[in-house]
């Protein structure tokens, strides 16, 4: 039986990929809980401030597109580096923003650099573990969502409190500054893949991995994984608030139970991944989603504490989809083509989810501002089709990793 623990090197590796993951969502997720203070301040609307957050979105989804030629030609470690050091630039000009329009045009600047960290840090991870470690590393990387739950909602608004909305960015980037010495001193060089001479350059290689078919079931997949979520999550305060009666002081409440428990569930699901056939967690999770989507969405004022135990569950099915999923998408590239698939797969998540986000508003009715909102059961069962159409889609991607013949190590270069 293959050895599937980790060595000292993977453990690091594992740390500094979830780390720097952790920052960029943090980034990212900061905006939420800064919404009222930025409006204020700088006396824009909410669908000023909506372009706010849209504007990373988009740029970081168009990045990954025009980075995806370039993903397979360089050392992975001097790739993370660059675009990592272009993402604490822009979320230092978001921490001296002076406006609105400043703001906006430093958003975009931070998504150009940030939207590509996670596609590397995905090829670095391919790289380097098993398909049969991936699970448990998917796990542990992915908690860096959890943790901007717990940590983003809480500490920007305690830091934005004290010192105004610009600090919390800053304060992210002395944490990035850090972790760049940090990977630059420990991380090794990334090159095995360099060894696979390709004769295409940029643009070539760029649409050879947009061609495969193989490669489109899986951005396919990634991209209604995507919209599943998006579809809900801009308005999940909105709902909380105003259909739920949940105050804005429960609400740090909320966002803090439900990233705690996702920070235990997530090791959990990723070992059991591992351990079991990921397709059958994956549809078992995406049909406790649906059910708990559908309960959630058509709730009626409850008690807090009703609240934070299907938040608990839900996010318990979501979670048991990601991780999977995502470990079954990065056996599908070739490893000279990893780098531009995970870049074309981010990017499709960004694009598909700024979409999605665009969709629910017009299906979301407030009358105003102080109403509840109307049509969120609408976007529930949307959600729910969604979600059975990626047990579909990831369905045929189990297929095609099955198929696929796979090294007996994984790649031992920095081991």
């Amino acid at each position: 039986m293959e050895k599937t623990s980790f060595t000292s090197y993977q453990k690091l590796v594992i740390a500094l990929i979830a780390i720097t993951q952790f920052t960029v969502i943090l980034d990212f997720m900061v905006m939420s809980p800064l919404g009222d203070i930025l409006m204020k301040s700088l006396d824009i609307n909410p669908g000023q401030f909506g372009i706010a957050v849209s504007s990373y979105a988009f740029s970081a989804g168009i990045s990954g597109l025009l980075a995806a030629g370039f993903a397979d030609k360089y050392d992975r470690k001097k790739l993370l580096l660059f675009f990592y050091v272009g993402f604490i630039i822009g979320t230092l000009f978001c921490g001296l923003a002076p406006n609105y329009h400043f703001l906006v045009a430093a958003r975009i600047i931070t998504g150009l650099f940030g939207g590509v960290i996670g596609s590397i840090g995905m090829a670095i991870i391919t790289d380097i573990f098993a398909i049969e470690q991936r699970g448990r590393v998917m796990g542990t990387v992915q908690m860096g969502f959890a943790a901007s739950q717990v940590l983003g909602i809480p500490i920007g608004l305690y830091f934005a409190n004290i010192w105004g909305w610009h600090a919390p960015f800053l304060m992210i980037v002395v944490l990035s500054i850090i972790i760049t010495l940090v990977i630059l001193k420990n991380l090794k060089p990334i090159t095995k893949h360099l060894e696979l001479k390709t004769e295409r350059n940029v643009f070539e290689h760029f649409r050879h991995v947009l061609a495969m078919s193989n490669y489109q079931v899986a951005f396919a997949g990634t991209a209604l994984l995507s919209v599943g979520g998006f579809l809900m999550m801009p308005f999940g305060s909105a709902f909380a608030i105003n259909n739920l009666n949940i105050s804005q002081d429960q609400l740090p409440i909320l966002f803090m139970v439900t990233g705690v428990s996702s920070l235990i569930i997530m090791p959990i699901v990723g070992r059991l991944s591992d351990k079991f056939d990921k397709f059958k967690i994956f549809t078992f999770g995406s049909l406790w989603a649906i059910v708990m989507i559908i309960i959630y969405t058509n709730l009626t004022p409850v008690p807090l504490w009703v609240v934070l135990i299907l938040n608990v569950l839900l996010f318990a099915g979501i979670m048991s989809r990601m991780i999977p999923s995502t470990s079954l998408m990065t056996a599908i590239p070739d490893m000279q083509d990893r780098g531009a698939f995970m870049s074309i797969n981010s990017s499709l998540q960004q694009i598909a989810g700024g979409i999605a986000s665009v969709f629910a508003g017009y299906i979301i009715v407030q009358k105003d501002k102080f109403s509840p909102l109307e049509n969120y059961p609408v976007l529930g069962y949307i959600a729910a089709v969604v979600m059975l159409l990626c047990i579909w889609l990831v369905y045929r991607v189990n297929v095609i990793v099955k198929n696929k013949p796979t090294p007996k190590k994984a790649v031992a270069e920095t081991l």
